[in-house]
């Protein structure tokens, strides 16, 4: 390395800020809302934040999906400074989990067609024959092409 080169590199400006680009992301989160009031609040207090893209309010399933360049944890923090109580979105269509009346599966406040997504209505990672078993089922529609 040169003296010309040690010098440049010594005068030059670096910037050591961590710039970690946030991938775009959608944060879904269950808000209990009862009114126009509370559903607009928590509609502001989230759509002004950097990175939003939109911001969509479904009262009747109390959701709020989010979407946008944005840290979950950050919108839900922001959602709960309203006096909401909020969490992140517990529940999963009922086709994707295998045992959808596993015992804390089933939720009789859930949408319809949701479940809870809970570790027991999972698939065992090692339950290879009951893959196999359900090929051939009754349960299971495509069985006959199989046959």
């Amino acid at each position: 390395m040169g003296v010309l080169e040690y010098i440049a590199n010594f005068c030059t400006i670096t910037t050591s800020t961590n710039n970690k680009k946030k991938s775009m992301q959608t944060v879904e989160i269950k808000v209990k809302m009862d009114c126009d009031g509370c559903e607009r609040r928590v509609k502001n207090s989230v759509k002004h934040m950097k990175g939003v893209k939109s911001v969509e309010v479904i009262r009747k399933q109390s959701k709020v999906i989010v979407n946008g360049y944005v840290d979950p944890n950050r919108v839900l923090k922001r959602i709960k400074s309203t006096g909401k109580r909020a969490e992140f979105w517990p529940y999963v269509p009922y086709n994707v989990v295998y045992y959808p009346h596993a015992p804390q599966a089933y939720d009789k406040r859930a949408p319809a067609g949701m479940v809870k997504n809970v570790p027991q209505a999972l698939l065992a990672p090692n339950a290879t024959e009951e893959k196999f078993a359900y090929l051939f089922s009754d349960d299971n529609p495509s069985a006959c092409s199989i046959m």
